[in-house]
């Protein structure tokens, strides 16, 4: 089993490269373990404060559930994902069975922040992108796919986005293997981090 981590900042292209990977690699063998499905439980806020919560905050994810789940599925055992509701900011009843792969991929803006399930990582990756570039993905996204107006955006990325990002975000590129700027459109970084996967794989094998 190879596990790969793939942090960057919002709007730096971290999807795209995951679907680019799993587009170049063998097909049934990747399952990708989304860091945001391990956000806190928030049913026990009031509704009317869930709206302050700040998501791009180290304390709002459940790091040790998440890490539990990576350590299961090394160990060839199934688990049973959250499910976050955007929407009412809690985590749902159902959840999403995953079985092991031979390629775990665990992608969200803080992959690379917590030690424990960093540890676990065979290859640690960082996509990034310039400011203005995330800026612009992140109103484009949040503005067409969300209906947030310009003004709640850009207040939004003044102060959570921006301030969160250089604290706790970006730092998480001294611990990276590999750092791909220009995000999914760095098509010769992807086919290295591609040729990379399948001889380690292979090697795997072989040993």
């Amino acid at each position: 089993m190879f596990i790969i981590g793939i942090a960057g900042g919002t709007g730096s292209g971290k999807t795209t490269v995951v679907k680019k990977l799993i587009e170049r690699l063998p097909k049934g063998e990747v399952v990708v373990i989304p860091q945001d499905s391990y956000y806190k439980d928030s049913s026990h806020v009031p509704v009317e404060e869930r709206q302050f919560i700040n998501f791009d905050h180290p304390d709002a994810f459940e790091w040790p559930l998440l890490a539990q789940h990576i350590a299961m599925l090394r160990n060839g055992e199934c688990v049973e994902q959250p499910i976050y509701s955007y929407i009412t900011c809690t985590r749902q009843e159902e959840t999403v069975h995953i079985e092991p792969r031979d390629i775990i991929i665990v992608e969200g803006i803080m992959a690379l922040n917590d030690e424990a399930l960093r540890d676990q990582m065979d290859l640690k990756i960082f996509v990034d992108a310039d400011a203005d570039d995330r800026l612009i993905r992140v109103s484009q996204r949040d503005i067409v796919e969300r209906g947030r107006t310009v003004e709640s955006v850009m207040e939004r990325y003044q102060r959570v986005l921006k301030p969160m990002h250089e604290q706790f975000i970006e730092p998480c590129k001294r611990y990276a293997d590999v750092i791909i700027p220009q995000g999914g459109h760095n098509n010769a970084a992807i086919n290295m981090l591609v040729k990379f996967i399948k001889q380690q794989m292979k090697e795997q094998v072989t040993d």
